[in-house]
């Protein structure tokens, strides 16, 4: 027995060092790269800009996966790399490649009318499946819908949806395949579609042909307040309510919760990573399907849409072609990204755990470090400087505006609800975060070091003031 038990402790132990050959060491361009970029998301998170997962990939081989930040904020619940996020509208490529499933197994085509599986919307007839998935129907926002003609009593549903689109008949913003217009609406039918094609539901469908196969172990269809669901591990998404707190369990979330095909996936980084890989890989589909995902998607001009199905499609001078999508869902701020030529993977998940209303996707530093390029460093402004620059500001028409910190920030509060970041970029001058065209805030102080005054300019619309620092 004891000679027995030996040789199978010997059998495990080769097999585990197999396994564990298989992990290659970083070399030391990729060891500097992770680096860098562990610095830019723990800078980013010091100074309250950043709160999720990432995780970044070259050639196959993981080069940082790491939490930075807060899941949940009342039971003081860090982050860790198991910890699961709200996709948001990364769902849809998702939906998309359930669809091409579906025409694989010749259940439907790609250009068959909706109303051929949704025979109840004959007034749009005309719409494709293609036309659905690639964001060129022409068909109005439900959410808009449903707050201004649905029953409020009423949880939205795809069903409800339907029910809606039905009875009130709204008009096409234009005619198919004309424009291109980002549609969840498009992408909630072609979640119904995949149910009355496949006589099952959306959650089992792609469970049993994406996430299954897949290895997808922490993935799946979740309505988390329609169903009053306990995610384990879940990331709680925290946007700022009206009153200024940051809260989660937000109420328009609830309101749609019963609505996917758009939204509605909950993952972690590794098994987004495992997503990835087995689209390359061709896991799901043959070679040349798996091409088609990505092909440029032309209207009847014969312009490009720059979006396949579920991805947009770009190409850039240095990085190659790269495909990505974003998602944005009450307080979850997502980004995953495949660069095709250079096979290399970043995914972001975050959830604004820290509640700062400063939460950026960095994207563009990102790219950079990934490719051996410099970053142009932040400019920081000390508590100091922006204590100094806060207080109540004086127009010459008396008219008053607030400018205070927060979060190791310079906010300016235009109006009683909204308020706007101001991002140095020098010492004395600070930009409107997300405002167009370009506002810019300067302060001057007295030879005492006081701040006695700002001029705030809008050089495209040719507007300077001059306020006063109140006293």
């Amino acid at each position: 027995m004891k000679k027995h038990f030996t040789s199978l402790f010997l059998v495990m132990l080769l097999c585990s060092c197999k396994s564990a050959q298989t992990i290659l060491p970083l070399s030391p361009k990729q060891t500097e790269k992770t680096k860098r970029l562990d610095s830019l998301y723990r800078e980013m998170y010091q100074y309250g800009e950043f709160n999720g997962n990432v995780l970044i990939a070259e050639n196959d081989t993981i080069i940082l996966h790491k939490s930075y930040g807060i899941a949940n904020r009342e039971k003081e619940i860090p982050l860790d790399t198991n910890s699961v996020f709200n996709l948001a509208s990364i769902t849809k490529q998702f939906t998309a490649t359930a669809i091409y499933l579906l025409a694989n197994d010749n259940k439907l085509s790609l250009d068959d009318d909706l109303t051929k599986f949704l025979p109840e919307l004959q007034c749009y007839k005309g719409i494709t499946i293609n036309h659905l998935i690639h964001h060129t129907s022409g068909l109005p926002d439900y959410m808009n819908l449903y707050s201004e003609k649905g029953d409020q009593s009423k949880l939205a549903t795809n069903d409800y949806i339907i029910e809606l689109f039905v009875k009130e008949k709204p008009e096409l913003l234009f005619k198919p395949n004309e424009k291109w217009n980002y549609s969840n609406t498009g992408y909630a039918l072609l979640a119904s579609i995949i149910e009355r094609v496949s006589h099952t539901s959306y959650p089992d469908f792609l469970r049993e042909r994406i996430f299954i196969p897949l290895n997808m172990t922490q993935t799946n269809v979740y309505c988390l307040y329609k169903d009053n669901l306990k995610i384990k591990n879940l990331a709680i998404g925290y946007e700022e309510d009206a009153t200024g707190n940051f809260v989660g369990n937000i109420a328009y979330a609830k309101s749609f919760d019963g609505v996917y095909g758009q939204g509605r996936i909950y993952s972690t980084t590794s098994d987004l990573f495992k997503w990835l890989k087995g689209i390359k890989s061709n896991q799901l589909l043959s070679a040349a399907q798996t091409k088609s995902l990505f092909t440029n998607y032309q209207l009847n001009s014969g312009e490009n849409t720059n979006y396949g199905f579920g991805w947009f499609l770009n190409t850039h001078k240095e990085y190659g072609n790269y495909i990505d999508h974003t998602g944005n869902w009450a307080g979850y701020i997502i980004l995953i990204e495949q660069h095709l030529d250079n096979n290399k993977t970043v995914i972001m998940l975050q959830n604004n755990g820290n509640a700062t209303g400063k939460t950026k996707i960095p994207f563009a530093n990102t790219q950079k470090i990934m490719y051996g390029q410099k970053i142009e460093p932040n400019l920081r402004l000390s508590d100091e400087i922006l204590n100094k620059y806060a207080g109540i500001y004086v127009s010459e028409k008396g008219s008053e505006t607030k400018i205070f910190c927060k979060n190791k920030s310079l906010w300016v509060m235009m109006n009683s609800t909204m308020k706007f970041e101001l991002l140095p970029n020098t010492t004395t001058q600070l930009t409107v975060d997300g405002f167009s065209p370009t506002v810019t805030y300067e302060f001057f102080t007295n030879p005492e070091g006081i701040v006695e005054k700002c001029i705030v300019e809008q050089p495209a619309k040719g507007v300077e003031l001059i306020l006063k620092k109140k006293k």
